[in-house]
């Protein structure tokens, strides 16, 4: 484990901690907003501007951080931002309010990600890529099975008293900010020059960005724009007749496959190459779509659902791995927000189509199309990106 040093272990800390206090509302938050007297359609537009939100301003403090060459006040200032998000959102209840501490979470998190993953690539070399974003992506999807079985065993003490529990998911915030502050900085020959870019300027990447980025990247927001939010996977398992708290337990059983094979499969993908792994992520979750789309049993979607965690595993963390192995080291948090930027756009186009493709022809018509898709993306990586990618990555 000499490879997962101390500043590894202090973001997967960090992030542990802040996924568990999003993880703790992300079950309760639609009733909440309904209790306040949200409607569906507001709680749609507010989840849609909080995540182009979020998406977009990733690319631009991306860049921004490049720029600048300094990576730990972004990772401070988001985690902070995202902290105090959570008890405004009980204080303040008028939509207007909402809207606000909801963008202000999503902000924090646009701040953050591409300094933060641009530290976790400059502890890493090429051949620990896999390991280092693996194990952060187990600490970090610990976070979400942490957070909804507290937030299950406090509403079973306090049933629909939700409010308080924005103010206890205020309480692992604060500790992420805590530890952050014990990350250091490291020297580069530009920090400390004051920089000015505009908010969509990281777009100008791609242009400048070597050809491999531009494929890999063609092929990952392909394959978003069918992805769907996972959502849509928790409704056809209650359509098919599973309870509500059997939805909930599936999400968490999802969650904790994902953190347990995270980190193992991140071991592995360094030694058979990103790219392969990848590949079989796509295959996995094609598999799991085609399963979605014809099974009605209780127990084969918990089957479904560690095969989906499987997928998680062996393309989440490997995507940014992948990616900061083929851009140069200046330009990686400018690289990853680039790509989240664009990902953003595509999943909300993702959920829409996906949505209209359910409401015309049905569930099984969705999930199947979701599917062939995949497999098309599959290909893609297989044949096309082959020329211009080493096997080692």
């Amino acid at each position: 484990m000499k490879y997962i040093t101390k500043t590894v272990w202090i973001l997967s800390v960090v992030s542990l901690l802040t996924d568990t206090a999003s993880e703790m509302l992300y079950p309760i938050m639609p009733i909440y907003l309904k209790s306040i007297g949200f409607s569906i359609i507001l709680i749609g537009i507010l989840e849609g501007i909080a995540e182009a939100t979020a998406g977009l301003s990733k690319g631009y403090f991306g860049k921004l951080s490049d720029l600048s060459g300094k990576r730990v006040p972004f990772v401070q200032f988001g985690y902070a931002l995202s902290a105090v998000s959570k008890p405004m959102m009980a204080i303040f209840t008028f939509p207007i309010w909402i809207f606000l501490a909801r963008t202000i979470d999503r902000i924090g998190k646009g701040i953050r990600t591409g300094a933060r993953d641009a530290i976790l690539s400059d502890e890493a070399t090429p051949a620990t890529k896999g390991k280092v974003f693996g194990f952060h992506r187990s600490m970090d999807t610990l976070g979400a099975v942490l957070g909804p079985l507290l937030a299950l065993l406090y509403l079973y003490f306090n049933p629909e008293n939700y409010r308080v529990l924005f103010l206890i998911a205020f309480i692992p915030g604060i500790g992420a900010v805590v530890a952050s502050f014990y990350l250091k900085e490291k020297k580069t020959s530009h920090q400390g020059l004051k920089v000015k870019t505009s908010f969509f300027s990281f777009i100008h990447y791609w242009k400048e960005s070597p050809m491999a980025y531009k494929k890999v990247v063609f092929g990952l927001l392909l394959f978003t724009v069918f992805n769907s939010s996972d959502v849509f996977l928790l409704l056809q398992a209650k359509q098919s007749g599973m309870s509500d708290s059997g939805v909930i337990g599936v999400y968490i059983f999802y969650n904790l496959i994902y953190a347990l094979f995270a980190f193992p499969i991140g071991i592995l993908a360094d030694k058979i190459g990103l790219r392969s792994i990848f590949i079989l992520g796509l295959g996995i979750f094609a598999m799991v779509y085609l399963g979605m789309a014809v099974n009605t049993n209780t127990y084969v979607f918990f089957g479904l659902f560690f095969l989906y965690g499987l997928y998680a595993s062996a393309t989440e963390g490997i995507s940014k791995a992948w990616i900061s192995n083929i851009t140069d080291a200046k330009d990686t948090a400018t690289a990853i927000g680039t790509y989240a930027g664009f990902q953003s756009i595509c999943t909300l186009l993702a959920s829409s189509l996906t949505g209209l493709i359910w409401f015309e022809f049905g569930a099984a018509v969705a999930f199947i199309t979701t599917a062939i898709v995949t497999l098309i993306v599959l290909f893609y990586f297989l044949f096309v990106t082959k020329s211009t990618i080493s096997s080692k990555i």
